[in-house]
């Protein structure tokens, strides 16, 4: 990936112009599926059909096929980690986007579902870090903001 235009869009994400904002976050996105080009994009959207159906398992097996061929592409490990927690496995989804930061320190997808899985596991001190890696990154997304507070509060 270009980390010249990465950096440009990170600081589009700063951006008060919503628009701009809005365009740097599917320009990131774009970025990241297809890291690995048209064939890794391919794969993530028939591992994305088979979640939509329900088919969990057969996705697991998929996405885990993709990261053992390639283990440097950090959105296969997001999307296995956004079906690990779709499926109550918090600490399989905590470790799956901790490998997705490792490889993308500003992918904020996988921030926010370190701070999501944190929180469901009671881990709300973590939570709240992740959570505020990630409105770092993307300081206009309330939903960090709003995941803060949730985290704080129980920790009241």
């Amino acid at each position: 990936m270009d980390n010249t235009q990465i950096s440009l869009l990170l600081k589009k994400l700063k951006n008060l112009d919503e628009g701009v904002r809005d365009a740097a976050t599917t320009e990131l996105w774009r970025l990241w599926f297809t890291q690995k080009g048209m064939y890794g994009l391919e794969l993530l959207e028939r591992c994305q059909t088979m979640i939509d159906a329900g088919e969990f398992a057969q996705a697991e097996e998929s996405l885990t096929a993709i990261i053992e061929e390639q283990p440097d592409f950090a959105e296969a490990w997001n999307r296995r980690a956004v079906l690990y927690y779709i499926r109550g496995q918090y600490q399989k989804s905590l470790t799956d986007c901790e490998q997705a930061i490792a490889l993308n320190p500003v992918h904020f997808g996988a921030l926010h579902g370190q701070g999501l899985s944190s929180a469901a596991l009671g881990q709300h001190v973590a939570a709240i870090q992740a959570f505020r890696r990630a409105a770092e990154i993307q300081p206009h997304a309330l939903v960090n903001q709003q995941m803060i507070l949730e985290c704080t509060a129980r920790l009241s």
